[in-house]
């Protein structure tokens, strides 16, 4: 998926360094603050939170800093940033928009096992940005950075 049109930076929601403990708890914790305050339903919230912590323990464990979240207005949606010091852009599996369900068969795929597997010890995280965004989310890259992105309360084409 693109990344979509780059207005401006946003609003800084959160920064953090190598040595902050539990950052993907506090960029939760001052995301959902920020969402609420804007009047973002609380399942919507919940959603974002929970993408934004998996963004960030990703950041954290595989890339440097300075890292960032941020957020911003782009035509109607909210969309949430989270940048790291690493301008590569990771290696991604290929992320079906719904891995149970089998549109060949037309029936519900081999559950919670096949989906483990296709995804193996690593990258589940990133199965869940891409539920929980019903695949509003992406990277994209700078000169120095990387940008992960996702919608929040992105619906599923």
């Amino acid at each position: 998926m693109s990344a979509p049109a780059r207005a401006g930076r946003g609003v800084v929601v959160y920064r953090w360094a190598e040595d902050t403990r539990l950052p993907a708890a506090g960029a939760r914790l001052a995301l959902g603050r920020t969402l609420a305050h804007l009047g973002v339903e609380e399942e919507t919230r919940e959603d974002a939170q929970l993408v934004v912590s998996e963004l960030v323990a990703n950041a954290s464990e595989h890339a440097c800093g300075p890292y960032e979240v941020r957020l911003q207005r782009i035509l109607s949606e909210w969309v949430c940033e989270v940048e790291d010091g690493d301008p590569e852009l990771p290696q991604l599996p290929q992320l079906p928009l719904n891995p149970l369900f089998s549109p060949e068969e037309g029936s519900r795929g081999g559950g919670l096992d096949s989906l483990l597997s296709l995804l193996g010890e690593r990258g589940r995280g990133l199965q869940v940005v891409h539920q929980l965004t019903g695949g509003g989310w992406g990277f994209c890259r700078t000169r120095e950075t990387k940008v992960a992105w996702f919608v929040v309360g992105a619906v599923a084409p």
